[in-house]
């Protein structure tokens, strides 16, 4: 299974939870985000002061990312690199004055972590799910963005309530064997989980009608829920959810052990990119209907 953020059946959200606005709710103590519509909550403490390391000795920052994991990170329709990674990575190179040093370069996933280790990139920005055994080999730079975990019901379903509270004795989807299934089954032990194989089969039960809801990744369910393949039979309910325990760490940039200073950099432009509105802005233009 590849250690990524956003599949379903990977790990997602890190880091300075503390610093997030968090509120409790829902049924067993799950932490749900709550923000402002659209907003995306901040990771970096506004008062916070992270220096610039000197740079002059950079000769390129060479960043790599994946061409298959969108909407962060895609050949357009002209092959051209975009997505939400790529632009944040050029947004990155701009704070820290290194737009003529920077090359974003695709490879296929499972060459990211061996190319960067043998010194082909200093850094990745590929959505890599972060584990102890990567954080033996590698270094990272502080959060960017938290994938949350989300209910979706079924329209034509009764369900007495507006919060995760109103499941309680009701079918609830989630794919077997993730960390949705652990976490709907701690947090919320009231609803009768029916577990699935897949995500495919899981939401083509929903659209069915087989379960009132189901408990899946925050980033992908809400473009189901929106596009085509729902037949708009479904919508958004509750949450988002968050929990460092089983979501884990969020979407950080992988960075080479012998390059510290770099992560100083990466901390230093993500920290200036939240408190300028950029982050947001480039989080609004692939997450316009935000995912908090």
């Amino acid at each position: 299974m590849r250690q990524r953020i956003a599949p379903l059946k990977t790990k997602g959200f890190a880091g300075l939870l503390a610093l997030l606005l968090l509120a409790l709710g829902g049924i067993g103590g799950a932490f749900s985000a709550q923000t402002a519509p659209g907003a995306l909550p901040r990771l970096f403490d506004s008062r916070e002061r992270i220096a610039r390391p000197d740079l002059s000795q950079v000769v390129r920052l060479r960043i790599l990312t994946t061409a298959d994991f969108p909407p962060f990170n895609f050949a357009d329709q002209t092959g051209r690199l975009s997505g939400f990674n790529l632009d944040l990575a050029r947004e990155i190179c701009t704070e820290l004055q290194l737009e003529s040093k920077c090359q974003v370069q695709a490879l296929p996933y499972d060459e990211l972590q061996k190319v960067l280790e043998s010194g082909g990139g200093e850094a990745v920005m590929a959505g890599l799910a972060v584990t102890p055994d990567l954080r033996r080999r590698f270094l990272f730079s502080r959060p960017y963005l938290g994938i949350p975990a989300r209910f979706a019901r079924n329209r034509t379903a009764r369900i007495d309530g507006d919060t995760a509270a109103a499941l309680a004795g009701a079918p609830v989807g989630v794919v077997r064997d993730t960390a949705h299934a652990a976490m709907l089954k701690a947090f919320f032990p009231s609803v009768d989980a029916r577990t699935f194989d897949s995500d495919e089969v899981m939401l083509d039960a929903l659209k069915k009608g087989e379960v009132k809801a189901v408990f899946a990744d925050g980033l992908r369910l809400p473009f189901w829920v929106a596009g085509e393949a729902s037949e708009n039979c479904c919508a958004l309910f509750d949450g988002p959810y968050l929990s460092q325990k089983y979501l884990g760490e969020g979407l950080s940039v992988m960075i080479r052990r012998n390059d510290p200073d770099l992560v100083a950099a990466f901390d230093h432009a993500l920290l200036e990119l939240s408190r300028n509105g950029r982050l947001q802005d480039i989080y609004l233009r692939y997450f316009p209907n935000g995912l908090y």
